[in-house]
């Protein structure tokens, strides 16, 4: 076999923008034939894959799966919405989520590496993006578990823009959970409970409001009365337990659940693109910047 150079390596990259353990592996494959293992890399779709992979992927589409008492929730990002209305991204999407509810990784390190249809999940995404001609990457998810006495709340918005998946316990109507995540959908509260809030974040929201009290010229002996109150305030914004609920703003979302005998244990709400860059060049400029003016 020959001598695989890094210089070899670095050439094929190069050449197809592929990533150096994908250059040597094909090299090796094709015993150090450049030509050959271009064509090596084309045929597994990560020649081009490579060569898209720079490109800012914040469209896409969240998708939970259901397998008994596990579920998961996974967004997975492309380029445009056009893809992400393409019937084969959906396909590979839904594909995806189910295996991880059946696989549960650990962490993306641990779900690219398993094996989906044969091959790799990193190899199976490089050889969509080869096929669909956009960017995507799995960008994140969750699997959760319920009860036996529980259920799990299932949501998705807007064609898979944000996606909710909620667990509850003493009641087994999925109703009830879909509930708590279509609020947590429209009010995009960050807890599930006020004693998982970190003590740092109440200690700096504290003393925001304390400082804001003292600045509005308010007497000391009332300082800490007016930011207990407006922490309260604070608590309802971010917990979704102590929200008015979206459906019946007369009672929070703990009095929904606690009328219908169940406490909700956990939810996760992923919003697509959320905290990503997005890019906002129009067509034009876009064309512009290609022909480099």
């Amino acid at each position: 076999m020959a001598k695989i150079t890094a210089q070899l390596v670095k050439e094929l990259r190069e050449k197809t923008g592929a990533g150096m353990m994908d250059c040597k592996k094909a090299l090796q494959e094709t015993d150090g034939n450049i030509e050959e293992a271009i064509q090596y890399l084309r045929e597994k779709g990560i020649a081009s894959a490579g060569k898209k992979a720079d490109r800012i992927a914040t469209e896409g589409l969240i998708e939970i799966a259901v397998d008994g008492n596990d579920a998961a929730i996974v967004e997975i990002n492309a380029e445009t919405d056009f893809v992400a209305r393409n019937e084969q991204f959906q396909n590979l999407v839904k594909k995806i989520a189910e295996h991880i509810v059946k696989t549960k990784p650990a962490n993306l390190e641990e779900l690219n590496a398993s094996e989906l249809d044969g091959q790799s999940v990193e190899e199976v995404m490089k050889s969509a993006i080869a096929t669909i001609g956009e960017n995507m990457n799995i960008r994140r998810f969750e699997v959760l578990t319920k009860p036996e006495n529980g259920a799990f709340g299932e949501y998705i918005h807007m064609g898979g823009t944000i996606g909710v998946l909620s667990v509850i316990e003493g009641s087994t109507d999925e109703a009830i959970a879909k509930d708590v995540s279509m609020h947590a959908a429209a009010l995009n509260p960050q807890y599930a409970k006020q004693d998982e809030v970190p003590q740092e974040e109440l200690d700096k929201e504290r003393e925001v409001l304390r400082n804001q009290a003292l600045e509005e010229g308010k007497p000391e002996n009332i300082v800490d009365k007016m930011v207990e109150g407006r922490m309260r305030k604070f608590l309802e914004e971010i917990v979704i337990g102590s929200q008015p609920f979206v459906k019946d703003s007369d009672k929070t979302v703990n009095q929904f659940l606690k009328e219908n005998n169940a406490e909700l244990v956990t939810f996760v709400r992923f919003g697509l693109g959320e905290g990503l860059e997005k890019r906002n060049e129009d067509f034009a400029a876009e064309v512009k910047g290609q022909m480099g003016q």
